[in-house]
């Protein structure tokens, strides 16, 4: 075994989990160690929400995972709506496309031993199309996307050093592509992700060895839904800040996506959700500052994030 994590070291992957737990010293580009990040941000009325809420508590968000449900249900003026709101507002948009493979006629991911083989698109028509529904939300002015598929990050990161992407589109990886350790967060940052969300039960010595192993930030989950275990790591913030950094916080309650990011679930509802989510960005900034208070929060819209550009 030792060989083995020698052998493992000598490619840049810790042989072992780091249960030393060492302080991180990298950074984002504000020399900051810990953003926020609120998902669901599903339409231009749920995002109103937010933006109220951020200006009555005075608390920084930097990023939203928008359009869960899929960008295609909105319309051009919605999608163009949703990057002005944005762009005055400062905050980085990570827009979901569709079609995805739970939206084609493939059964295989809707039965219970064929989700075991994750998300990825069937075909390269089905690539043609997400890249249809990217190519939409950038002309209104969209700039950063999540991605489920290895695949599909691969061909967009070299659409985009090819010049046939903007080259200021960023591109999240979404905790549905599965990956959990410091080797899968490496093939991620190879094939140009800028940006990771790990599994959401991940160990603090796990997430250390990824920090390790990668320099680009790691989204952590500190709410989740109840269909993925319900997980709340609140009181974990300022340690994962002192070791993951730099990291965005992902807060992401309710019950399951699939009850959530549909076009039909009420407007109220994820307004309403919006609002609980940026209180509880409050309460993990109150917490850090207590307990890591050398710890240094971006600011509201650092130059570094993908903010549209309508």
């Amino acid at each position: 075994m030792e060989e083995i994590r020698r052998n493992m070291e000598k490619h840049g992957i810790p042989g072992r989990d780091l249960y030393e737990l060492p302080t991180s010293k990298k950074r984002f580009a504000d020399k900051c160690q810990y953003r926020i990040e609120i998902s669901g941000v599903e339409r231009p009325s749920t995002l109103e929400a937010l933006i109220d809420e951020m200006e009555k508590r005075d608390v920084p968000v930097h990023r939203l995972i928008s359009m869960v449900m899929g960008a295609t249900y909105l319309t051009d003026d919605e999608l163009e709506h949703f990057a002005r709101l944005a762009r005055d507002a400062k905050l980085e948009v990570i827009a979901t496309p569709g079609p995805r493979s739970l939206w084609d006629q493939g059964a295989q991911i809707r039965t219970p031993e064929g989700a075991l083989s994750g998300l990825r698109y069937r075909g390269s028509d089905n690539l043609s199309y997400v890249i249809g529904d990217i190519m939409r939300a950038i002309d209104s002015g969209i700039r950063g996307f999540l991605v489920v598929d290895e695949g599909l990050l691969w061909l967009l990161n070299e659409m985009r050093r090819a010049g046939d992407l903007p080259r200021d589109v960023v591109f999240k990886v979404s905790i549905f592509a599965g990956h959990a350790s410091a080797a899968g967060a490496k093939v991620l940052e190879m094939l140009g992700a800028n940006t990771f969300n790990p599994l959401a039960d991940l160990t603090l010595p796990m997430l250390a060895s990824i920090r390790k192993a990668i320099d680009i930030p790691i989204d952590v989950h500190v709410v989740i839904f109840d269909s993925w275990g319900g997980i709340n790591r609140i009181w974990e913030t300022p340690e994962i800040t002192r070791v993951c950094a730099p990291c965005y916080y992902k807060i992401e309650p309710g019950t399951s996506a699939g009850a959530l990011y549909k076009p039909w679930v009420s407007p109220e509802h994820l307004a309403f959700l919006a609002r609980e989510k940026v209180k509880m960005a409050e309460v993990i900034i109150s917490l850090i500052e207590k307990h890591y208070p050398e710890a240094k929060l971006s600011k509201k819209g650092p130059s570094d994030l993908a903010i549209p550009k309508p």
